[in-house]
């Protein structure tokens, strides 16, 4: 899986907020604050519409919202915040889940190649046994849907152990790609530290 790099849209201010600051545009660290506030704003809204009721109906839009607005959308909204923040984690996911859904065989494939090695992360994903295309591409959906209606943070540890046994998988395949499986171990840490953050109630 790899994390598209997209140019952030710049952050545009209005006569009041030009006079605000004295008639010149805010600093940079303001700016990336601002950016920050309104990403988390949009990842707390998400969230929050998926629990205020959370209905089935409401649940898989929330899950397609890929679909329905496209990830360069959410690119810009969230692909610039840190990772170990709730929209940082909000779009790993997402991503995550778009890979899966572009290349179904492909996860299946390096999944199944992890897992007996790493038991403890295939327990903790969930995949079916023995995981196929359909396999996967249902645990996405799942995963995903895990955050609008049950634990955030049990959702998100689901996606670092499937990036875990990914990342196994990869790296003991003969065509195996040693560098995207460090990738994919790296967003496993950050979705694992973004779940200890919110227990801890800190995941700004």
């Amino acid at each position: 899986m790899g994390e598209p790099g997209r140019p952030r849209r710049p952050l545009h201010f209005g006569p009041d907020a030009m006079e605000a600051h004295g008639g010149t545009l805010p600093d940079p660290a303001e700016t990336a604050a601002a950016a920050h506030a309104a990403a988390h704003a949009a990842a707390q809204t998400v969230v929050e519409a998926g629990r205020g009721g959370a209905s089935p109906e409401t649940t898989a839009r929330l899950v397609r919202l890929v679909e329905d607005v496209g990830i360069d959308t959410l690119a810009q909204l969230w692909a610039d915040r840190p990772a170990r923040s709730l929209p940082g984690a909000l779009w790993r996911v997402y991503v995550l889940r778009a890979w899966i859904q572009r290349g179904p065989e492909v996860a299946a494939r390096e999944y199944a190649a992890g897992m007996a090695v790493a038991q403890v992360n295939h327990a903790i994903a969930g995949v079916v046994d023995p995981p196929g295309a359909d396999e996967v591409r249902d645990l996405s959906d799942r995963i995903l849907g895990g955050i609008f209606d049950g634990d955030l943070a049990v959702a998100l540890e689901r996606a670092a152990a499937f990036c875990r046994v990914v990342a196994t998988g990869r790296a003991s395949l003969d065509d195996g790609d040693v560098t995207a499986a460090a990738a994919m171990v790296g967003t496993a840490e950050d979705l694992e530290a973004s779940a200890r953050l919110w227990r801890a109630g800190s995941l700004d």
